[in-house]
């Protein structure tokens, strides 16, 4: 079958209908999952994409204990940065209902991302398989910190990749940490978000392209793609 049969596309009449649908749709993943397993782990990315996503998923009723969250990458900056995702996760979505929700965190404090892994990588693989993915895309094709040239880009794609690496690349300023491939691909439950003709046409493209050219193209089969203008 065609790796593109696989996927999902779903459009929606603008940006604010893809926020309201796409949340209900995570909760009922969560509610779902949560009554099939005694805990979920739950995968989400930074960035300004899933912010809205967050304000309206933090509202829904669930067992959020039975919830542990994380993030499919994180740069490599103390949490109370401006850069940090994890910021943007504790503003946005480890809030009101969710505020109960356990948190994993991709941060240890350790001077790089190559000294901190192996304690994080412990307690991260204790909670694995991810029940429920949302990811992004960058218009270069990129997902989590999968990036085009990516210096640990080829081992982070590989079937023995371990749970976790650090990734360094031309135009990110920070160092990051980010699960590999295969932990994202073996997600119980894909939803990829995108915004804008821009990464559209980014999405298109990937479909058939290497996931050594377009990361993103490793993560797609099975997933739901939800896009608006």
């Amino acid at each position: 079958m065609a790796r593109n049969t696989l996927i999902d596309f779903l459009k929606y009449n603008g940006r604010e209908d893809l926020v309201s649908k796409v949340a209900q749709i995570l909760a009922s993943d969560l509610s779902a999952s949560i009554q099939k397993r005694k805990n979920v782990i739950f995968s989400v990315p930074g960035g300004s994409t899933p912010g809205p996503i967050f304000d309206k998923l933090c509202e829904f009723d669930l067992d959020w204990k039975r919830v542990s969250i994380i993030l499919n990458d994180e740069r490599w900056v103390p949490e109370s940065s401006e850069r940090s995702n994890t910021k943007l996760l504790q503003e946005r979505l480890l809030i009101k209902k969710a505020a109960v929700a356990t948190y994993i965190s991709m941060y240890s404090g350790a001077l790089t991302p190559e000294l901190g892994i192996p304690q994080l990588q412990e307690c991260i693989e204790r909670s694995l398989p991810i029940s429920v993915l949302l990811f992004g895309m960058g218009a270069d094709m990129h997902t989590a910190s999968l990036f085009p040239g990516g210096d640990n880009l080829e081992k982070a794609l590989s079937s023995n990749a371990p749970t976790l690496l650090p990734m360094r690349a031309e135009g990110a300023l920070d160092a990051r940490i980010t699960l590999t491939a295969q932990v994202l691909n073996n997600s119980r439950i894909k939803h990829l978000v995108i915004f804008g003709d821009e990464k559209r046409a980014a999405f298109e493209k990937a479909i058939d392209l290497p996931s050594s050219i377009a990361p993103i193209s490793a993560i797609l089969p099975g997933a739901s793609v939800h896009w608006a203008a």
